[in-house]
């Protein structure tokens, strides 16, 4: 999948194409989980900044904009961190309001299942992998079975629902960097993970440990850090 950013030449056309997702996305969801995607798209078309990806607004303007109560606010804006599809730039202070930003990339990861709703065109527009019917050679032996691995099922304890989470939303990846991650335990809000190498717990440190954070905390965990060690 190729990163899309609303920016350039075709920034308008990018725009929509994000906001398509995260619309296919939510009508496949609950109305409480539908709700909770359409607050945040209509702060995206209000107040987000797409040039410097910044949303830079006060919990009370977000209760008016919402109609709602800043209590429902707090709660809601909690949730869209837990997805990490919100993250925080600038820790507002002294009375000044927080800089927001958005991760486009985990929405686009996030919302990729909705695509084929919307339109195999969309699917190739975003950087899927869709032929159009017709096109392409038969295939030479139609019997062959495709090679299907099996699903990894939730396992007792914090990591173990995690590593759930992440083989769920991209199996490949899963399988090359945190499958081999043995479960350290968790103490003093610190979640220890063991990789089988150096390189290895180097590279998770330095490339995917956002996506571990949002990982565990999507499985209900609540730790302040989490330490990759090498075996």
């Amino acid at each position: 999948m190729q990163r899309i950013r609303a920016v350039g030449r075709e920034a308008a056309a990018k725009k929509y194409d994000i906001l398509s997702a995260m619309m296919a996305h939510a009508l496949t969801g609950d109305p409480h989980y539908q709700r909770l995607v359409l607050r945040l798209m209509a702060l995206i078309t209000t107040r987000y900044n797409w040039q410097s990806d910044e949303l830079t607004i006060g919990q009370r303007e977000i209760a008016r904009l919402w109609c709602v109560d800043e209590r429902t606010v707090k709660r809601e804006m909690a949730r869209l961190r837990v997805l990490g599809w919100i993250i925080v730039k600038r820790q507002g202070a002294r009375g000044r309001v927080s800089v927001l930003g958005l991760d486009l990339d985990r929405i686009l990861l996030d919302t990729r299942p909705a695509w084929p709703n919307i339109g195999p065109d969309y699917v190739a527009r975003m950087g899927g992998e869709t032929e159009p019917a017709g096109t392409g050679a038969a295939p030479a032996d139609t019997t062959v079975v495709p090679f299907r691995r099996p699903e990894i099922a939730a396992e007792a304890g914090l990591w173990g629902a995690a590593r759930a989470l992440l083989a769920a939303e991209d199996r490949a990846l899963f399988d090359a960097w945190f499958a081999g991650l043995a479960d350290g335990g968790v103490e003093q809000g610190c979640l220890t993970l063991i990789a089988p190498s150096r390189f290895h717990a180097a590279y998770l440190r330095t490339h995917l440990i956002e996506r571990l954070r949002i990982a565990v905390r999507r499985a209900g965990g609540h730790v302040a850090q989490i330490r990759i060690e090498a075996g």
